[in-house]
């Protein structure tokens, strides 16, 4: 399923339907950047071959980056990884039973060679995921770089402008 009218540029995509809600923060970022992306369930263990032809044909489709989002076992970013030679940008998903921390091991254990770039577990690295991807496509649209910066700079700002705590000295 395709985002935006534009020709994808990032592809998200998650082990299940229950991951959606943190791929989802992804998909806002991007789409507060006007970067086109496309969603897909593409599960590392059901199915292997739809992962397979995912990651051979994105390149040939304008995919410049790949977010891959799992929880649990937490295959799909690495296996996606060695299937391309795209960024794959990893977001481990929180876990019922272990809240995201086997997710974000079984991703961070990925082999020298394969390389796939891991972000915090739950929607604050879907969120960086989705600002890295705009970072790696800002090195190409220096009008998306600018609007980045902006954005860092909403940031700083805003950290600037709040008032400090005051500290009670009788505390």
């Amino acid at each position: 399923m395709t985002e935006t009218n534009a020709a994808p540029l990032v592809g998200i995509i998650m082990g299940s339907q229950s991951d959606w809600p943190t791929l989802g923060k992804a998909a806002e970022t991007l789409r507060d950047f006007d970067v086109p992306f496309e969603t897909r369930i593409v599960s590392a263990h059901r199915t292997p071959q739809l992962l397979y032809d995912y990651t051979n044909g994105a390149a040939n489709r304008g995919i410049q980056c790949i977010i891959a989002g799992a929880g649990g076992a937490a295959h799909l970013p690495g296996m996606a990884s060695a299937m391309t030679t795209l960024p794959v940008l990893a977001v481990p998903v929180k876990s019922r039973v272990l809240n995201g921390v086997d997710s974000l091991l079984s991703i961070v254990q990925m082999p020298a060679g394969i390389p796939t770039a891991t972000f915090a577990i739950g929607d604050a690295g879907a969120t960086n995921a989705g600002l890295f991807a705009v970072s790696i496509l800002g090195l190409q649209d220096h009008d998306l770089a600018k609007r980045l910066a902006n954005y860092r700079e909403a940031l700083r700002q805003k950290i600037e402008s709040s008032p400090s705590p005051v500290l009670d000295p009788d505390s």
